[in-house]
């Protein structure tokens, strides 16, 4: 049976070019900051300044054509292959178990110089299968175990397999876009807040607590200079170079905390250097950004055509916004330290052309949209 039936062509509108600029700035800023922040660390580990720069540069340059294509194919086109990518990450979530682990976790298949994280494509998968599946469901999705349970479940089966890796920073993006997708999907409020909510917040103290590291990332949390020179550290080298940027920052480059005191200060912590050159200014743009971001994948979503297009839409909007609320809140001591990135401007092959592929879907979607959005 296929979900996808061919209706009667129709030509597209344009883009939502309010979203298309603000993910060039972030783009420019993300290339251009991974320079900055791991010029120092890439001339002592691999003899070459621009080591970092130049594969972002070639990721990004990839990412961007994969974008460009997926804003001119018709997003419901997606509905065809999607069942099909949704099961292709487990053996791909599987597969990572038989290659290195890397600082103490296996989340990357690596193939000589290349590597691949397929828990970035798996969070997207998910929300396809959600935008899908609940479209076909309809208003049943109202019913608690009929409608909201057996998604969770879902949701639940590959957040567990990514927890294995030990990567509980993408499993708990998975259940909180899925918590966010069943409530705009009509999903009733005693349901999703009275007893939904409350089960995922006592599996999450649960697995925190379930395991020594974790455990230990909490406790740090509270108190980082309790071991300032191991478990504490990363924290508090982010807390330095935010404090020291001020107000303006001490300029592009001129950051001290990279220069092998801050570990790989080009991926998750990149937005502690960000505010050491550019300050709080430069700190407030980024969230800015991402706030325009926001604002406009939600208008996106609300003039959506049709169900599948606003859950889809409001599904790829909340990947990029938790992920960015998370990262920052992890960088300035808000919330315990995990492996999250920086949407569009951390360093990662991976996360990069798969964040800007999604954002092609997007894009799409608001070329469908019912009326223009200003």
């Amino acid at each position: 049976m296929s979900f996808y039936k061919p209706k009667e062509k129709k030509e597209m509108g344009q883009i939502d070019y309010g979203i298309f600029y603000t993910l060039c700035i972030l783009l420019s800023i993300g290339v251009v900051m991974v320079y900055s922040t791991s010029s120092f660390y890439a001339m002592f580990h691999n003899n070459d300044s621009m080591y970092f720069f130049k594969r972002q540069l070639i990721w990004a340059i990839i990412g961007i054509i994969s974008m460009t294509i997926m804003m001119s194919i018709d997003y419901h086109k997606l509905k065809k292959i999607t069942p099909k990518l949704l099961l292709l990450t487990i053996p791909l979530l599987i597969a990572v178990f038989f290659f290195p682990a890397i600082n103490g976790a296996k989340r990357w298949i690596s193939l000589g110089p290349l590597s691949f994280q397929p828990s970035e494509l798996t969070k997207y998968a998910v929300v396809m299968f959600l935008a899908l599946s609940i479209d076909i469901k309809g208003d049943k999705v109202k019913d608690f175990w009929h409608g909201l349970v057996p998604y969770l479940c879902v949701s639940g089966f590959f957040a567990a397999l990514i927890l294995a890796e030990h990567n509980m920073s993408i499993a708990s993006i998975i259940m909180i876009v899925t918590f966010i997708m069943l409530f705009v999907a009509g999903g009733k409020i005693k349901h999703l807040f009275g007893i939904i909510m409350p089960a995922m917040l006592t599996l999450a103290i649960f697995f925190i607590f379930s395991s020594d590291y974790r455990r230990e990332r909490m406790l740090n949390f509270i108190d980082p200079w309790k071991d300032a020179a191991d478990a504490g550290y990363q924290l508090i080298q982010s807390f330095l170079a935010l404090g020291s940027g001020g107000l303006t920052g001490l300029g592009l480059g001129q950051s001290r905390q990279k220069t092998l005191y801050m570990p790989e200060p080009h991926n998750d912590f990149i937005f502690s250097i960000i505010g050491e050159e550019l300050g709080l200014i430069g700190c407030l743009i980024i969230i800015s950004l991402f706030l325009i971001f926001i604002w406009r994948g939600v208008r996106v979503a609300m003039n959506a055509k049709d169900t599948y297009g606003k859950l889809l839409a409001m599904g790829i909007t909340s990947i990029i916004a938790v992920q960015a609320i998370i990262n920052i809140a992890v960088v300035t001591g808000s919330m315990p330290v995990t492996g999250v990135p920086m949407p569009f401007i951390s360093y990662g092959g991976t996360s990069l052309v798969i964040n800007l592929t999604a954002m092609g879907i997007l894009l799409n979607i608001s070329r469908q949209v019912e009326k223009k959005i200003i």
